[in-house]
């Protein structure tokens, strides 16, 4: 039994970094998964209920803009895969990882896969669930500071996003340490 293991929010200017990890029913077939990028919305949430339903185990982890500023995002990212690793609760006999880098401290097998969220339904799983999470972080965001436009752009450095900063100022959740976020605090 192995588990896929996937991020979303590596690269948002505000936020959590957010990771799951997913064990697949083998029994128990799950329809249309894929790299959460490659669907809808609508689309999304419908599997995002079907994997926690279906699956045999599923867990989140998350690093925070703080932990991300102190230690930086790849080690961040590292972090909650395996704080979503150690969530599990069954453990799995493998693990599979999207991307090319591995955390460093488990006691299991692991390997990464480059495009795994495309190859290996457990990891797609995982995707999807970090996406629907990560997304409905930033629409709570965008309810409370609306003039942000959180919910459009997800906490990405687009011109809307850079507009509403230079406009509005930060707020808590920005990640220091990222380079538009750091040349702002010094011009203002």
């Amino acid at each position: 039994m192995f588990a896929g293991v996937d991020e979303v929010g590596r690269g948002p200017l505000i936020g959590a970094v957010i990771t799951a990890a997913v064990i697949l029913d083998p029994n128990n077939h799950i329809e249309k998964l894929t790299d959460s990028k490659k669907i809808t919305d609508k689309k999304r949430e419908i599997l995002f209920k079907k994997i926690k339903k279906k699956a045999l185990a599923w867990s989140l982890g998350r690093a925070e803009a703080d932990e991300i500023d102190e230690i930086n995002v790849l080690a961040a990212t590292m972090l909650a895969m395996k704080r979503a690793i150690e969530g599990l609760s069954i453990t799995p006999d493998f693990v599979l990882i999207d991307g090319n880098n591995i955390p460093s401290g488990l006691t299991l097998p692991v390997q990464a896969i480059v495009k795994g969220d495309l190859r290996v339904a457990e990891i797609s799983a995982a995707s999807i669930l970090a996406k629907v999470i990560r997304d409905r972080e930033m629409k709570e965001l965008d309810v409370i500071y609306p003039q942000y436009g959180f919910a459009k752009h997800k906490g990405y450095s687009t011109k809307m996003h850079m507009a509403a900063l230079k406009k509005h100022g930060i707020i808590e959740g920005y990640r220091k340490s990222f380079k538009p976020i750091k040349k702002f605090l010094i011009f203002t």
